[in-house]
């Protein structure tokens, strides 16, 4: 399809405090990035989805009625032990903190997969070897999470540090100051002990493309939450019992109690199992690496201010702002999030496509990677651009 090739500069001032920044001894240079991109006109809606290999399984398109199988193993379609495929962990200083991510890949477009609350970016370890024969993959902790640093939420005073619009304000500058590119977000979330408490974090791709369009290419959305216990949902009466309930949990011990109650294998076990459809996938090594940052100083700290985090923007109010192409999969095992109701987002504008991934639960990249990868790469593929032109200059 012939495109109009039109030159766009942004500029994202790293120095102004789009949240409560504390004051840090390693945060001495103010950088200020200027990133030229080129820009391309992305179609709203597509005519057809192109099919892709899902190991015997399928996967329903509302753009593609048509079912294809195939014969692939699994081990096709997951080899993480590719001789050839490095996976690197690295550290970038964010504001004076220090952030983790994961990174493999020396060519094609970029991809940064955003993991949800109480994960790490170890939760796409069966993702990022496979994209990364044919893009440039980053996995990021973003900051609370995972190895990256836990600055304690009580030291911004009444000021919120751990929102959408903080992660947000992350993720766009990790795409200017490390990837320096336009970038696809592929986003997933688990957490909680149940549903209701659940907060998803895949809201932090949504918020970024907002907040810097010029940066986000597109965005692959896995099994969404519908944030129901967002106060803007409760009823008048039921405001100040919630708000005392997330006091109760946030100044007292009851809050570290419940958090010792949940953080042991056990429990992230349970909860695991809870989540995926099928519980073969449920392994020690995934339970020790959910679990294991969350036994770090300061990990409690962040979890009870997050699950106390009832405000923010809702879904539906940023999927009119994004102007990137979205496509939604959706597990339809998933427990937490029913299918039936996030159908409720596929009418959206931005949305092209809505996918159901038969047979997976809450965190299909982990659960059903041999349908998510190649999801993934059919979805970039189309709306890559040939080429991108990304310059950087830095002012101290």
């Amino acid at each position: 399809m012939a495109s109009t090739t039109t030159t766009a500069s942004s500029t994202l001032p790293l120095s102004k405090p789009d949240f409560p920044v504390l004051s840090s001894p390693r945060n001495k240079k103010l950088i200020v990035c200027r990133i030229h991109l080129q820009q391309y006109p992305t179609p709203r809606r597509i005519s057809n989805l192109r099919r892709f290999n899902s190991n015997g399984f399928v996967a329903f398109s509302r753009l593609n009625d048509q079912i294809e199988e195939n014969g692939l193993s699994t081990q096709d379609m997951v080899s993480n032990n590719d001789p050839g495929i490095e996976v690197q962990s690295r550290i970038w200083n964010w504001r004076g903190y220090s952030i983790r991510y994961q990174y493999s890949g020396n060519s094609g477009p970029a991809l940064v997969l955003v993991h949800g609350f109480g994960a790490n970016s170890d939760h796409w370890r069966k993702n990022i070897p496979v994209l990364a024969k044919s893009h440039r993959v980053y996995s990021i902790d973003l900051i609370g999470y995972g190895y990256s640093d836990k600055p304690n939420p009580r030291q911004f005073g009444d000021n919120l540090f751990y929102t959408f619009e903080t992660w947000a304000t992350q993720l766009n500058e990790f795409c200017i100051d490390v990837i320096k590119d336009e970038a696809f977000f592929i986003c997933n979330s688990i957490g909680g002990n149940q549903k209701d408490h659940l907060l998803d974090l895949w809201l932090v791709g949504l918020q970024a493309a907002v907040m810097a369009p010029q940066i986000c290419k597109g965005i692959i959305l896995l099994n969404i939450s519908l944030r129901m216990l967002h106060i803007k949902k409760q009823p008048w009466f039921g405001k100040p019992l919630i708000r005392s309930f997330q006091n109760l949990l946030r100044n007292t011990a009851l809050g570290k109690y419940f958090y010792k109650s949940v953080a042991t294998p056990d429990s992230v076990r349970s909860i695991l199992c809870q989540c995926y459809h099928d519980t073969s996938q449920v392994t020690e090594e995934l339970v020790q690496k959910i679990l294991n940052p969350g036994l770090e100083p300061g990990a409690a700290d962040v979890f009870l201010e997050f699950i106390c985090y009832s405000a923010g923007p809702l879904p539906e109010e940023l999927l009119p702002q994004v102007k990137c192409p979205i496509l939604i999969a959706w597990g339809d095992k998933d427990p937490w999030e029913p299918l039936e109701l996030g159908r409720n987002y596929e009418n959206f504008d931005s949305v092209e496509d809505f996918i159901v991934l038969p047979n997976v639960g809450h965190c299909p990249q982990d659960e059903a990677p041999h349908l998510v990868n190649p999801l993934v790469e059919s979805f970039v593929a189309r709306h890559a651009t040939p080429s991108t032109s990304t310059s950087v200059s830095t002012t101290i």
